[in-house]
């Protein structure tokens, strides 16, 4: 008897673990269904919204594009004023008749005020005005200034002799005498090879033109503030316009 209910006993919890395992059904993670869920979503709505959801935006009317009127104010030194009342006609004209601008010369202030007004239409209008008057006052001609207006990607450059080095007295005015050259020859020089116009102000240079242009004229004078023959800064400024003109 007790061997029958042994063996009973012992096919019994084999059959309960089998029936145990069978009940027993793995189940995935929490974290790894909910990113599949999320990454089955992600694919869902980036097709969705690709196919069918893609805003569309009504183009915006010029008035409500310009916004407010703006204004830009530029300071005129004493020395600059009698040149600026005798070309004030032609640099009246392209501001308001073909920028649409107005542009009036403060007394008070000594500034002059370029303003924009429903007639304008372009918004970029009021910067080149702006960079137009301000190469005017820094000393260069109404016809090279306006070039800033007719063309887009003209540039001014300003920086001071001392800035590349630091000098004084004689050697100051040396430095000086070296850039400008015999009657302005050097200068002149480096104007037709890069293509850019140069106003020499006090320790002040100035430079009008084209970015790469500007970069090799900036070269070629610090080279002349450190010490180099104006001859061999023509040799230098030659080779390197000659490769950029070959690259364009």
């Amino acid at each position: 008897m007790d061997t029958n209910a042994s063996m009973s006993l012992s096919a019994g919890a084999t059959a309960g673990s089998s029936e145990d395992t069978d009940s027993f059904i793995k189940v995935k993670s929490k974290k790894t269904q909910k990113r599949k869920r999320e990454q089955d979503g992600a694919v869902m709505d980036t097709e969705e919204c690709v196919a069918s959801k893609r805003p569309q935006f009504p183009p915006i009317s010029g008035d409500k594009l310009q916004g407010p009127d703006e204004m830009r104010k530029i300071a005129v030194p004493a020395h600059r004023y009698t040149p600026l009342k005798e070309n004030w006609q032609k640099i009246f004209t392209p501001i308001v008749e073909n920028l649409q601008l107005q542009v009036r010369f403060n007394l008070k202030t000594r500034n002059v005020e370029i303003k924009t007004c429903k007639e304008t239409q372009d918004i970029g209008s009021l910067t080149k005005a702006a960079d137009f008057v301000k190469a005017f006052v820094l000393g260069f001609q109404v016809e090279d200034a306006l070039a800033l207006i007719r063309l887009d990607e003209l540039f001014l450059e300003s920086f001071d002799v001392t800035d590349v080095k630091p000098l004084k007295g004689d050697h100051l005015s040396r430095a000086i005498g070296r850039i400008a050259g015999k009657g302005g020859k050097t200068k002149f020089t480096i104007e037709n090879v890069t293509k850019t116009r140069i106003v020499l102000a006090d320790t002040k240079v100035h430079i009008l033109g084209s970015f790469q242009n500007i970069k090799i004229a900036r070269t070629a004078i610090c080279n002349l503030i450190l010490g180099s023959p104006p001859s061999k800064v023509y040799g230098n400024i030659r080779v390197v316009a000659s490769r950029a003109a070959e690259r364009f």
